[in-house]
């Protein structure tokens, strides 16, 4: 392999690993300049990988929109795709994300913060996870120093959990939450002691 073949082999493992990334579509000036060369051999290297990802018949496409180029999935595969995102996502709810769930539901919308108050212990991990199931998103920032996120509840949650809105949630009597409290206060006593 000549040192021509081995950089253009260079230059197209960068960009594709670059559209990979990015997802959406990306300007060959911006490439280009990332790259440290001409916009044309930019455009030359992604031209060679379209013709080549064609010709391989691979699952995905480079496609140029308005200019830009971007990674697409190659249109003898979307059958397949649409056949696995169709499958209903699976999930599961510890006990920590019931906990943090419910805080949310029951607070929202509320930050991190209040939550870690609640809980006595980090809830970033809960929180992300809560997102990325839909099942929480995120409702803006607060007006107070550090402009810190809100959180609430999704339409998916209400759907999950067979509510038209959050009116519907349960309610506790005064006796219930006492109840909790002094369940609350052994546990933690319980944990001093240990």
């Amino acid at each position: 392999m000549s040192e021509r073949e081995m950089n253009e082999k260079k230059i197209q493992a960068i960009l594709e690993g670059v559209l990979f990334a990015m997802g959406d579509s990306v300007d060959p000036d911006v490439m280009a300049k990332a790259l440290g060369i001409e916009k044309t051999e930019v455009i030359g290297q992604l031209q060679i990988m379209q013709r080549t990802w064609e010709e391989q018949q691979r699952g995905i496409r480079l496609t140029e929109i308005d200019g830009s180029y971007q990674m697409c999935t190659a249109p003898e595969v979307y059958e397949y795709l649409i056949r696995i995102a169709k499958q209903p996502k699976k999930y599961v709810l510890t006990e920590v994300l019931m906990e943090t769930l419910s805080i949310i539901a029951y607070k929202q919308p509320v930050t991190k913060s209040e939550i870690e108050k609640i809980r006595g212990v980090s809830c970033d991990h809960a929180v992300s996870k809560l997102v990325e199931y839909g099942l929480v998103m995120e409702l803006g920032r607060m007006d107070a120093p550090g402009r810190p996120m809100l959180f609430g509840t999704t339409e998916e949650f209400l759907r999950s959990f067979g509510m038209s809105s959050v009116e519907d949630l349960p309610t506790l009597d005064p006796t219930q939450i006492e109840e909790f409290k002094q369940e609350a206060r052994e546990e933690a006593d319980m944990e001093l002691t240990v």
